[in-house]
């Protein structure tokens, strides 16, 4: 008797597979443009300095290994919570905000998923289209009923008036996903406005919205990215954040993240998270201490928290460059206003606008690997072959 004779092979993951395709390419030219990590000009994912001297401290310093709690390290988990919220927070100051450790920033999504099919039985969940493909089977793994609400039209434009229209629509009290800055993938973000408009919805059908906050500091600087979570937690009583410390802080291996909570009030935020300590014993039992107090370290010492801004601003402006870079690239083939959306989005990731099948061509002829949609990892680009992958692109946009 076979115990797993009836398992069959799935699919594995498009990026992941993205990338084995990628490493056993032996073009010397070859550029990646699919995976969602962050690269210098060396084409290498570099370890913050700050992180360097904060880890080196942990090595000196650290005197135990032992479990750090169901919500975490309290060091990391507070100085996390304030750079999310800001230190001024009325939500912090009358605490009925705080912050659960989780294993990245899909631990807590996960976390956040398994709470409202928990506690919120009914929900229905309603995500943007497109979204990061990986919220699609996340909720869906966790049991909720999962929508999507219209975010860039057929002609790869933001389309707000679409958005406004269904959420206006939603059922009253279903949660809605919005996505603080970066958008992931398209790189598409609201304006101030259109938060406000946002919001207004949001308060008008009793939705709950969770935000998922991956990229703050890579959009317009760590202040300016927090401003529409700050906007929604000063405007509304209940809301869930989730946080990542994988791009950055440079932590992607390491796997930190938050789930935030805001509650009416302390004693509805103490019965919250007594439910997310239930949850995340079933998950992961407690989350992961390294990268937690490498974050902690930096957030907490002021010389450390001020070189790890200065080196998050280089790399926030790096792209920038790389985005409008390429789109000065393409003005000789004629197609820099049929791109000029690079140089306005925001964020590692770019919804180009290229067919899949331009993308296969790209793939094949030039060993350009992209996202089957056309999204591009705007920081994967090298700087000197701006004018090589305008010229490829040209060629493949070609009638």
């Amino acid at each position: 008797m076979s115990h797993f004779a009836q398992i069959v092979r799935v699919p594995g993951d498009p990026i992941l597979g993205l990338m084995e395709a990628y490493r056993a390419d032996t073009n010397p030219d070859k550029l990646d443009l699919g995976v969602g990590v962050y690269k210098d000009a060396q084409g290498l994912t570099p370890i913050p300095q700050a992180v360097k001297l904060a880890e080196q401290r942990l090595v000196d310093q650290q005197t135990t290994k032992s479990y750090v709690g169901g919500h975490g390290d309290p060091l990391f988990t507070a100085r996390l919570a304030e750079l999310v919220l800001g230190e001024d927070s009325p939500a912090l100051g009358e605490q009925r905000a705080a912050a659960t450790q989780t294993p990245g920033g899909t631990g807590a999504l996960r976390l956040a998923a398994d709470f409202i099919a928990h506690s919120l039985p009914g929900r229905g969940i309603w995500l943007s289209d497109p979204t990061w493909p990986i919220h699609e089977t996340l909720f869906a793994a966790a049991g909720l009923k999962v929508g999507h609400y219209p975010y860039v039209n057929a002609d790869n434009r933001l389309d707000v008036e679409a958005m406004l229209t269904a959420l206006a629509q939603l059922p009253r009290g279903d949660v809605v996903l919005l996505h603080a800055c970066c958008h992931n993938p398209t790189g598409f973000d609201l304006s101030q406005d259109d938060w406000y408009r946002v919001l207004e919805v949001v308060k008008a059908r009793e939705l709950l919205p969770l935000i998922d906050f991956a990229y703050q500091g890579f959009g317009d600087g760590l202040e300016q990215d927090a401003w529409a979570v700050r906007l929604f937690a000063k405007q509304l009583p209940e809301l869930l954040i989730t946080s990542s410390c994988s791009k950055n802080f440079g932590l992607y291996r390491e796997r930190i993240g938050a789930l935030l909570v805001c509650a009416s009030n302390s004693e509805q935020l103490l019965n919250i998270r007594s439910q997310l300590a239930s949850i995340a014993r079933n998950l992961w039992s407690t989350p992961p201490a390294h990268g937690a107090a490498i974050v902690a370290s930096i957030l907490n010492d002021s010389e450390l928290k001020a070189l790890w801004m200065s080196e998050l601003e280089s790399m926030r402006q790096r792209v920038a460059g790389l985005r409008l870079g390429l789109v000065e690239a393409l003005q000789p083939h004629g197609l820099a206003e049929r791109f000029a959306h690079i140089g306005v989005q925001r964020g590692m990731f770019s919804y180009t606008g290229l067919s899949p099948q331009q993308v296969q061509r790209l793939r094949d002829e030039h060993s350009v690997y992209l996202v089957g949609s056309g999204r591009a990892n705007v920081a994967g680009l090298d700087a000197s072959r701006l004018d090589q992958l305008a010229g490829v692109i040209a060629q493949v946009c070609q009638p």
